[in-house]
């Protein structure tokens, strides 16, 4: 990483600068704030709040897209309070111990990337969902619920709708996976439990799930028709074609989508008949695939 240093005690900056170098870091110095807002592309800005007569604003302003920890030897709410009112992600009591420092760093350094990744995940999402309409009011939504549509994706913008407008995350789970039921035993309580492929699950399985789900913050859906739940269930219908609009898919992955999403809803008699191939050509399908069969 790429560190400034704003310290006016010399030997003390010298001090943090070579324990950092040591560590990899490339670090930089300078006493005074007029000297440090000349610079620029720093990760971390560590700023000492001891030097008489500065203003800090400038500072963290000019590097509010890095991570600026304020060095203070007393806290006040000129060294601590107002600084971080401004911008500054943390502050150091002086003196510290180096490994304090750094994982203050790797600390910060972590939420930033999450942070970033979140809005890349979050932009992605709104332009996958943009041309889906599942027309389904958000609107006094009681969990948990259950969806049917035929359609994945109808589902999951509902699910990720309605998560938003409560400001809470999504916990993603697939009843496919066989730890599911022990994952949902013990959701958080502080996000919306998203939980796809009902479908799959044996009516003994279902009755157990239905239980776990008391009290739960949790949607629910399915690519079948829903019946025999305590719970409220809403039914999304999409348009007549499957893909999104001018979507044309090529034959070969059309008839892995149809193998995916319908192998657990027809024997492969039927299903091979209605895709035109033999049974044969069905399981040459699955295993240019790799796609496994639930038993």
């Amino acid at each position: 990483m790429k560190i400034l240093i704003i310290e006016n005690e010399v030997y003390l900056a010298q001090s943090i600068a070579t324990k950092l170098g040591e560590l990899g870091h490339n670090c930089e110095m300078c006493t005074s704030t007029k000297d440090a807002i000349r610079g620029q592309n720093y990760d971390v800005v560590l700023l000492s709040t001891n030097i008489n007569g500065q203003d800090f604003n400038p500072v963290i302003e000019t590097f509010k897209h890095s991570i600026v920890i304020l060095m203070v030897s007393y806290i006040s709410n000129d060294t601590v309070s107002k600084p971080l009112a401004a911008g500054a992600k943390d502050y150091i009591l002086k003196p510290f111990m180096i490994e304090e420092l750094i994982r203050k760093i790797d600390h910060y350094q972590d939420y930033e990337k999450l942070k970033k990744r979140n809005e890349a995940y979050e932009k992605y999402l709104e332009h996958n969902f943009s041309t889906v309409e599942h027309k389904q009011s958000i609107e006094n939504i009681e969990l948990p619920l259950f969806i049917s549509s035929s359609f994945q994706k109808y589902s999951d913008a509902f699910a990720y709708e309605y998560a938003k407008s409560q400001d809470l995350p999504i916990h993603f789970i697939s009843l496919s996976n066989s730890k599911a039921l022990a994952e949902i035993d013990n959701l958080p309580q502080n996000s919306i439990a998203y939980i796809i492929d009902y479908q799959t699950l044996k009516k003994a399985d279902k009755q157990k799930f239905c239980t776990l789900l008391e009290g739960k913050k949790a949607i629910i859906s399915s690519s079948d028709k829903i019946e025999d739940v305590a719970f409220k269930v809403i039914e999304i219908e999409s348009e007549k074609n499957v893909f999104d609009k001018g979507e044309i898919l090529p034959i070969e992955d059309y008839v892995k989508f149809i193998v995916l999403n319908y192998q657990d809803k027809y024997p492969d008699t039927e299903l091979s008949k209605k895709l035109g191939i033999s049974r044969k050509s069905l399981w040459e399908k699955r295993k240019k695939y790799d796609i496994i069969k639930k038993k």
